[in-house]
């Protein structure tokens, strides 16, 4: 996709832009590192920039940052339909759900056929009860959860009702299942694999997770910093 030149008034009047967040980065980071860049290009001291749905650091892929007068669409677009494309790795489970901590339990997957792992997909569809992981910055009591989680407390945390319409599994490397998931707001993927896990008496984490679409904005559209610079107003036409 052609990406056109920016001026400073652009920031200023509003802007939402796409970026393929990489592995490692917050999504905290990457609007930081897209605030300071237009403010070094463009001159301009205070500009409004947030994003529309974190990204976790092991996840990389589409976040969608706006910036000034375009910020008060951030609620909106969270609200949007997503989609993610990933792998659950079964037969082992962590207390992130993720690899953000250490495997905690092993499980066989000799009993899963590739029956079972389709049938369980279709478990799954549709409007479903699920319960966030307790690694997670959801609030409790003014807390965020993965506060009492790395303190090793024990906390109550309450199911919520989420959506999903699309979710399809690839078996040929089992036990690493490759998987693709459309989505409404408030799913975390990283429930949905330790529930698959449950769901065929094993266990499962996941591996690995990369966000291609939120509404109607793909991955496919997006940027990288060092595109987005290009397009940055040259440092000599800041103005004075």
């Amino acid at each position: 996709m052609n990406h056109k030149t920016f001026t400073p008034e652009d920031f200023k009047e509003g802007q939402i832009l796409l970026f393929d967040k990489p592995l490692g980065w917050t999504s905290f980071q990457l609007v930081n590192k897209v605030r300071w860049l237009i403010r070094k290009s463009c001159g301009i001291k205070k500009i409004k920039v947030g994003h529309a749905g974190t990204l976790d650091p092991l996840a990389s892929g589409l976040l969608i940052i706006c910036t000034g007068k375009f910020t008060k669409k951030i609620t909106e677009l969270q609200g949007q339909e997503k989609e993610y494309t990933g792998t659950f790795t079964l037969g082992s489970t962590t207390p992130s759900y993720d690899l953000e901590t250490e495997i905690d339990s092993t499980f066989s997957t000799d009993h899963i056929s590739e029956d079972d792992l389709q049938k369980t997909t279709e478990k799954f569809k549709g409007e479903i009860e699920q319960i966030p992981p307790v690694f997670s910055a959801l609030k409790k009591d003014g807390k965020r959860l993965y506060e009492y989680a790395r303190k090793g407390e024990d906390i109550e945390i309450p199911s919520r009702k989420v959506s999903i319409t699309e979710f399809k599994v690839e078996t040929e490397k089992f036990p690493l299942v490759n998987f693709r998931v459309v989505c409404s707001k408030g799913t975390y993927i990283r429930s949905l694999a330790h529930d698959f896990g449950k769901e065929l008496n094993s266990g499962a984490h996941l591996s690995e997770l990369r966000r291609t679409r939120i509404g109607g904005y793909s991955v496919e559209n997006s940027l990288d910093l060092e595109s987005f610079e290009k397009l940055l107003p040259s440092r000599e036409n800041k103005p004075a």
